[in-house]
């Protein structure tokens, strides 16, 4: 791993701006919290979760919020005192901004009508789709691949980049989704990822010149989840909710697809969510449930069950997925690709050997917060 020429020069603003949404996000959460409380936005306890008290939901507003209005400002400035130098150039006009801010803007309100109204997972699918819709009318879709096998680069035909990327942005906020079943679990995996898409988007490893304004956007996204964290990390004060796990998938898929250079180390060090979505979607389908059927098959409340407390357990999640984020930046992209195959079959038999024995009505509890809900 190499940085680029301008990383020096490029720190004091990747500083400024992960302070920034931080600090936002802190000031704003508890605001969205009382309004969360005032609307009656609050996920009540039951058999299906582990919070013991009232929690508002929604907390994922001050994250976006926080993330949107330091980006649009560090665009800005950029353009007129050139903050990054070099940076490739994201305008109000450019296509891959529009992606940026106007798709992060969908995803929060469309995910504020779940968080409202509590939509059945049919209408969940539908907005995703909406969300998934908004760079594909901006024209962003990857046009090329890191090939794990060869040096020439995958060419990907327009049909074939725009189905790419239509269930890569669906399976990333899934993956969120999913995860997002203990407090702090989601925006904390989340974190960790974009500081990791971050720093490779300042090395050659993205191109000769690397992707600068890309890497300080995921400085930005993983400041906002830091100042919310504060008030997510267990004991929860808030939840995400699903405008969270809308907002934050997207912006995860979206900063990814850019370049098209970063999407195998997505998969690697976001794949703890990722593969847990797979297997439990497997199980579900080979057990006849809806893939959104809630359960209690989850890597995380398999680990609750070993006796593991909520703390520890999303404390253990965390030191592998920055495991796996250091062997991502470390590695090529064949061996990303090859460690992310390994862990699907260690993940898989490991989820086998924790739920073995288990009858079908030992799984019927699900503590999500999100849009994983039944028919």
């Amino acid at each position: 791993m190499k940085f680029i020429a301008t990383v020096g020069s490029d720190l004091p603003i990747i500083v400024a701006v992960f302070l920034a949404s931080a600090l936002l996000s802190l000031i704003a959460t508890p605001v969205v919290l009382r309004l969360a409380t005032r609307l009656g936005a609050v996920d009540e306890p039951n058999h299906r979760r582990v919070n013991a008290a009232p929690v508002p939901r929604g907390g994922g507003v001050a994250v976006a919020l926080a993330f949107l209005v330091v980006a649009a400002v560090v665009v800005v400035l950029n353009e007129q005192l050139d903050l990054v130098p070099d940076a490739r150039p994201l305008e109000f006009e450019s296509a891959e901004f529009l992606a940026i801010l106007v798709g992060g803007t969908v995803a929060m309100l469309l995910g504020l009508l779940d968080d409202a109204f509590q939509l059945r997972a049919r209408w969940q699918l539908l907005t995703q789709l909406g969300v998934a819709a908004v760079p594909l009318i901006a024209g962003v879709w990857p046009t090329t691949l890191n090939n794990p096998v060869g040096p020439e680069p995958i060419q990907l035909y327009e049909p074939f980049a725009i189905g790419f990327t239509i269930i890569w942005i669906l399976g990333m906020i899934n993956s969120i989704n999913f995860i997002d079943g203990l407090d702090g679990l989601s925006s904390g995996i989340a974190m960790i990822a974009s500081v990791t898409l971050g720093i490779i988007s300042f090395t050659t490893a993205v191109g000769v010149t690397g992707q600068p304004m890309v890497g300080v956007l995921c400085f930005v996204l993983a400041g906002a989840l830091l100042g919310f964290l504060r008030w997510n990390f267990h004991p929860a004060k808030i939840f995400i909710g699903t405008t969270g796990v809308m907002f934050v998938g997207y912006m995860l898929a979206i900063l990814s697809i850019l370049g098209g250079s970063k999407i195998a180390l997505a998969l690697l060090v976001l794949g703890v969510p990722i593969i847990d979505t797979f297997w439990i979607i497997v199980r579900r389908l080979g057990t006849g449930h809806s893939p959104f059927t809630p359960d209690r098959g989850h890597i995380h409340h398999r680990m609750l069950d070993l006796g593991l407390t909520h703390a520890q357990t999303v404390l253990v999640i965390y030191a592998i997925c920055i495991l796996l984020a250091v062997l991502s930046l470390v590695s090529s992209t064949a061996q990303q690709v090859y460690a992310f195959l390994g862990l699907v079959v260690l993940f898989g038999l490991g989820l086998f050997l924790l739920t073995r024995g288990e009858s079908g009505d030992a799984l019927e509890a699900e503590s999500y917060e999100g849009p994983d809900r039944p028919e």
